[in-house]
């Protein structure tokens, strides 16, 4: 029989499939770092997509911010005109009762009594005088009483003043301002 010597082939083969193996090998980690680049380029696009939407939400709320700023510095402005326009009507409106009560202050002083000053601070009035005698001041004290537009008169002082007279005494008293309801009904 013929000898047959099969291990060079066997070798030849090895050999080819050894570099077919490598071959393989280098497709494969050619292939895994092409995905590799593929997906670190994937993964660094969204993050630039990412960052550029933060930039253009910080952009959008630097303006927003602004604009805040600016409805904000309207508003304290419109309380402003709102509570100078309220103290003009409270003075508008109130007009009309200082009037009633400087009527009602000539209303209640009895004869023999004079008025030398008024000072008004608040709802309280202050009144300064010269009357004939106490029972003209006690008088003046009973008619601020029963006005609807007066409550509490309170004598702060008496003197005598003997140069309007015997018994001529100048006073001073206080007396606080109370609407009346009808008047404040009618009013607010």
């Amino acid at each position: 029989m013929a000898q047959i010597n099969l291990l060079p082939w066997r070798e030849e083969r090895r050999a080819e499939r050894k570099k077919e193996f490598l071959i393989v090998l280098v497709l494969v980690a050619l292939l895994g770092i092409g995905l590799l680049v593929l997906g670190d380029r994937y993964v660094n696009s969204q993050i630039n997509n990412q960052q550029a939407r933060n930039q253009y939400l910080t952009d959008n709320i630097k303006v927003l911010d602004t604009q805040v700023a600016e409805i904000k510095e309207l508003q304290r402005r419109r309380n402003q005109l709102l509570d100078r326009m309220r103290v003009i009507q409270e003075l508008q409106g109130n007009r009309p009762i200082i009037v009633r009560i400087l009527d009602q202050l000539v209303r209640t002083v009895p004869d023999g009594v004079f008025y030398n000053s008024l000072q008004a601070k608040g709802q309280d009035i202050t009144i300064t005088g010269v009357a004939e005698s106490n029972n003209r001041v006690s008088s003046l004290m009973r008619r601020l009483d029963a006005s609807d537009w007066f409550q509490q008169p309170n004598l702060d002082s008496v003197r005598a003043a003997t140069q309007y007279g015997d018994q001529a005494t100048t006073f001073s008293l206080k007396v606080k301002v109370q609407l009346p309801e009808s008047s404040t009904a009618a009013g607010g």
